[in-house]
């Protein structure tokens, strides 16, 4: 099982690449239905955050679904069961860091899968795909 690290967020030049792509693999154009997302941490000088799921082990987000639609991983984080959800967006709020995503299209969240792809389109090596036990 494997799941998505932000290995150097000081190596952020915030050019979105990792959303975009996330977003792409799905077959959608735009950033809005990614699972990651690149935020200024306060100006150009102060850097970028990557916000993405990081994999809990005992996720809130799940804890937090009423219909059990978000079911843990193993490895960390959590899958969505969409026939399930019933768009209540627990989750959202429940994410200490921010890190599940809203499809307001949808009415369901966005949740990364850690399948690795946005990976491939980081210039910088700002995240990786590490294995976990």
């Amino acid at each position: 099982m494997k799941r998505l690290v932000v290995v150097d967020s000081n190596r952020c030049v915030g050019c979105g690449l990792c959303a975009y792509a996330c977003t792409n693999r799905y077959g959608y154009v735009g950033v809005s239905k990614s699972a990651i997302h690149v935020r200024s941490a306060g100006g150009v000088e102060r850097g970028f955050v990557v916000v993405v799921c990081r994999a809990c082990r005992d996720p809130p987000c799940s804890r937090a679904c009423p219909v059990d639609a978000l079911v843990p991983r193993k490895g960390g984080g959590v899958v969505l069961n969409p026939s399930k959800c019933i768009g209540c967006g627990f989750c959202v709020t429940a994410c200490d860091i921010g890190a599940v995503m809203w499809d307001s299209e949808a009415m369901k969240p966005v949740i990364c899968t850690h399948c690795g792809y946005c990976v491939e389109f980081c210039p910088h090596g700002v995240i990786a795909l590490e294995e976990v036990g």
